[in-house]
């Protein structure tokens, strides 16, 4: 019987994770599915007059009842980095030779550490991923089906994609329009934006680290 200790481990984390590939601007997932993320824009809701803030609650009732598809809203919360803003300040500090404006930077900085310190300061992203399911591709159509584990994509990576984004590119187009009628900018993530997005996510310790994209690219459509 082999040693254990000797058989090496051919597992890695990407084995367990649901995603298969990042391409066209799209979140290609190991069963088929695929998805369209958008990142939203930050609307300041306290700033607004009880009408406007009336209103706008209304506006996004309205959005949400009049969607004939599924959406799914994350919002991801992290502690601001303001290590390069406070260099900026002891730039400008040193820089500076009038006392008073010297005084007035060094409580302002002092305030702005003091701030972070206490946890209060986060920076908040906002983001509504489409999906698009596998059931679209006409897989899954019985129980045995969606049962089975399967060995690999259950169709061509390049037909998923483009029957992905001939799906989802109406939906996300929709989507922007109605999220303009509130006020909201939105826009979809590119393929280094992804990268991007998912590495932030599952490397939470590695902040401000660049991912690179080495992907999978697909024929213009």
């Amino acid at each position: 019987m082999s040693n254990p200790a000797q058989i090496p481990l051919r597992s890695t984390t990407q084995d367990y994770l649901d995603i298969e590939d990042i391409a066209g601007d799209i979140v290609i997932l190991k069963d088929g599915s695929a998805a369209m993320i958008v990142e939203v824009s930050a609307l300041n809701f306290g700033l607004l007059s009880e009408k406007e803030q009336d209103a706008t609650i209304y506006a996004y009732g309205q959005l949400l009842n009049s969607l004939t598809f599924s959406i799914q809203i994350v919002v991801i919360s992290k502690q601001k980095d303001v290590t390069d803003y406070i260099k900026l300040l002891d730039d400008q500090l040193a820089k500076t030779t009038a006392i008073k404006i010297q005084q007035q930077l060094v409580k302002y900085r002092d305030f702005v550490k003091a701030i972070v310190r206490q946890g209060n300061v986060l920076d908040k992203k906002f983001y509504v991923a489409i999906p698009f399911s596998s059931l679209e591709l006409g897989v899954g159509s019985t129980l045995t089906s969606l049962t089975k584990k399967r060995q690999g994509l259950p169709r061509p990576k390049q037909q998923i994609l483009e029957r992905a984004i001939t799906q989802l590119a109406p939906k996300r187009d929709h989507l922007v329009r109605l999220l303009a009628r509130i006020g909201l900018r939105a826009h979809q993530l590119t393929n280094p934006q992804l990268l991007q997005l998912f590495f932030d996510f599952y490397n939470r310790g590695h902040s401000g680290v660049k991912a690179k994209l080495s992907s999978y690219e697909p024929t213009p459509i």
